[in-house]
């Protein structure tokens, strides 16, 4: 695999700047491993202080090498790394990584130093891991360049590793690698990426996505610096059913504030952290051992497995448990259909349960061969994803023959469960049968993993539909309205958006109140009376919407208080006039969709509860740009207001259909557009009765300061 990062991660000669003759300090620990792990590159000890270091013949300076290594690798102080960074390319060395503190986490003297190794590594073109990093590890090729003890200290790989581990971390990468060896997992990547001023986190991935020695990536971050990047990376992966494991600090104030004081990283937005991890097949960790859980699981990827869950076992009060685990955790644990469940009762005693979780009582030890039909009969159906195997010690023995050979048959995944201390665990497990020992882990790791399996076309999907590009633009128009008018009214807004498709209640602008009374004879009383100005957001704050207006005298007397209280609230606005629009009624719930330019992932849509109920009860749904009106229904099924939409309680059933295609054509419209509109908002959205349509009822777009400013004549 040719890349630029070959050298840092599969570096066949490495020479260490500030190398010392102490394996206890950064400089001589990784001279030690490598000379432990019996590394077969070259290694050069750099440090005019000593002529041979752990066996390897040391050099006064880099000028003085042989030849040029792929990697320099430099234990020095921050103050000096640039100046011999320089030295190391004219030396002709392409990569190096920096240990040294006291960067931009450090302060402005840090951001200064910060500043001049990015701008040598654009000028000459090397690669730097970096700086505030502990180091790498390539187990396979024994290239250690990282300064911790914990390479000893776990059970030594014999096997080509499988697992590669990225974190923002030092700590982080040592606790997940012990955990990950302690399961046996062989590990290929141990990488602390550290600042990240010119090697950032995704870049790594895409490595790992290319890298046939990684099979799934654990990883820790506190911010992505380069939201793009990471969703063509966390893609790549994907398409490949590679799993990626992530952990995402800064979930709370005080865990935000913490990152903000550590590798100079800002919390990003949560929420739209975990529907673009969601989106891209991102398993967010919540722990170092449920990490290391999934790193185990990610070997049965290839199974078929998704999240509809059996569950077999030897006790109704366990049976209980794990469904009300899973079920807890986000899986489905469906009703067997009536066929099935015969056939799973003509081995199974009445007081067992066979409707799911299947319950096969203590009577397997008297037909352990029944065993094999359930097995069967679960592996066969389409009813379930994946079957959960619970049985404690020797009835796990008992039951080990069936269920190997019914994972031999059946692509589908099956999982035992053992908490006593079975026999056959290996061979289960080299039979393609994850086993746990712990049914809180168990969950812990299945749920995600469970969910990530049944992911994948709904990823391959997105990729397809962001590859495509969404629609073309309708006409030129509107574009060149938004360029030309940096900020636009309501009626403005909406003449924008309705060529891609959004639907919008029918309205007429008038100038004053006259025109506003020829708009209403026009339109039919009642009707809604609104300000016209660019400058007011939110009308209602300023008195600035007035509804059922039954004729013309009340029309009048809200013209002329709505001008008075507009005066009053907000004197340096400017008003454009009036927006006359029917009063709209029929409505079955209201909803709004808006979209916002997140700085990490780029345009993100959400949808939730219209009006002050968004805020009150933060019910809302999140995608990552492009979407389509699948994609849109799917974000209205999330929503916990959803059956207010599908006739809850005798309520009228919404035109949903319609419902997503206003909000799917904002998608369209962001698309077309372009960057310089920061957000589209429509509030509220009136979802009418089914056949009866959708209609946005307001609309806002913002722009880009730069794009505010314009190009005045």
């Amino acid at each position: 695999m040719s890349h630029r990062l070959n050298p840092l991660l599969q570096p066949r000669s490495i020479a260490m700047i500030g190398a010392s003759n102490n394996s206890g300090r950064i400089g001589g620990m990784p001279l030690d491993l490598l000379r432990h792990f019996r590394y077969a590159g070259d290694v050069y000890p750099i440090n005019p202080k000593y002529e041979e270091v752990f066996g390897y013949r040391c050099y006064p300076d880099v000028e003085a090498l042989p030849q040029a290594p792929d990697l320099a690798v430099l234990a020095i102080a921050a103050e000096d790394v640039t100046s011999m960074l320089e030295r190391c390319h004219a030396r002709g060395i392409r990569a190096a990584i920096v240990y040294a503190a006291g960067f931009a986490e450090a302060g402005s003297a840090g951001v200064e130093l910060q500043a001049r190794l990015e701008q040598f590594a654009q000028r000459t073109g090397m690669v730097i891991a970096g700086p505030n990093c502990m180091g790498f590890a390539n187990i396979n090729t024994h290239a250690y360049t990282a300064f911790a003890a914990v390479f000893k200290n776990v059970p030594v790989q014999t096997q080509c590793g499988r697992a590669s581990i990225i974190t923002q971390s030092g700590n982080v990468c040592s606790a997940v690698f012990a955990l990950i060896r302690k399961l046996g997992i062989p590990v290929s990547h141990f990488i602390n990426t550290g600042n990240e001023a010119v090697v950032e986190f995704s870049e790594y991935l895409e490595y790992m996505a290319q890298d046939d020695a990684t099979e799934c990536v654990i990883g820790y971050v506190e911010q992505l610096r380069n939201g793009p990047r990471f969703i063509h990376a966390a893609l790549a992966l994907a398409a490949q059913k590679k799993p990626l494991i992530i952990y995402k600090a800064g979930e709370t104030d005080k865990g935000s504030e913490a990152v903000r004081s550590h590798t100079s990283a800002l919390a990003g937005d949560l929420a739209l952290y975990k529907a673009g991890f969601a989106q891209l097949n991102v398993i967010r960790g919540n722990d170092f051992a449920q990490m290391a859980d999934l790193a185990y699981l990610s070997g049965y990827r290839h199974r078929a497995g998704g999240s509809r869950v059996a569950i077999v076992t030897m006790s109704g009060a366990l049976g209980a448990i794990l469904a009300d685990k899973m079920i807890g955790a986000g899986l489905q644990v469906p009703t067997l259909s009536d066929d099935l469940q015969r056939t799973l009762r003509d081995g199974i005693p009445d007081y067992g349960m066979v409707s799911n979780p299947v319950d096969v009582t203590g009577n397997v030890v008297n037909s352990p061969e029944f065993v094999r039909t359930i097995f069967q009969a679960l592996g066969e159906t389409d009813q379930v994803d994946t079957v959960i195997v619970y049985a404690p010690g020797y009835l796990l023995d008992r039951m080990a023959e069936p269920l190997v050979e019914m994972a031999g048959r059946y692509s589908k995944l099956f999982v035992a469960i053992d908490t006593g201390a079975a026999q056959c665990r290996e061979r289960l497990s080299g039979a393609g049968i994850p086993v746990f020992d712990d049914i809180g882990r168990a969950t812990q790791a299945l749920a995600p993993f469970c969910q990530w399996m049944a992911r994948h076309e709904q990823v391959a999907h997105w990729a397809r539909l962001r590859a495509g590009g969404g629609s073309p633009v309708p006409g030129a128009a509107a574009t060149t309205a938004a360029c030309v008018a940096p900020r636009l009214n309501e009626h403005q807004t909406k003449q924008l958006l309705a060529p891609y498709g959004v639907t919008f209640l029918p309205g007429m602008s008038a100038g004053n109140a006259a025109e506003a009374v020829a708009a209403a004879a026009q339109i039919g009383y009642p009707v809604v009376l609104k300000i016209l100005s660019a400058d007011i957001l939110h009308k209602t704050e300023v008195g600035g919407v007035r509804l059922h207006l039954a004729d013309e005298a009340q029309l009048r007397q809200a013209c002329d208080a709505m001008l008075e209280s507009v005066a009053r609230q907000a004197p340096q606005a400017r008003i454009d006039g009036f927006l006359v629009q029917p009063m709209a009624t029929g409505g079955v719930a209201e909803l709004i969709a808006g979209v916002t330019h997140d700085p990490v992932f780029g345009p993100a849509l959400t949808v939730g509860l219209g009006g002050v109920l968004t805020e009150i009860y933060q019910d809302a749904s999140h995608r990552l740009l492009p979407v389509d009106e699948g994609m849109v229904r799917d974000m209205l099924h999330e929503l916990t207001a959803w059956p207010l939409l599908d006739g809850f309680r005798g309520r009228p059933i919404a035109d949903v259909d319609a419902c997503c295609q206003t909000i799917a054509a904002l998608s369209d419209a962001q698309q077309a557009l372009g960057p310089h509109v920061t957000d589209i908002e429509i509030n509220p959205i009136q979802v009418r009765a089914q056949g009866h349509g959708a209609w946005g009822l307001d609309a806002l777009v913002l722009f880009t300061p730069q794009e505010t400013q314009g190009d005045k004549p």
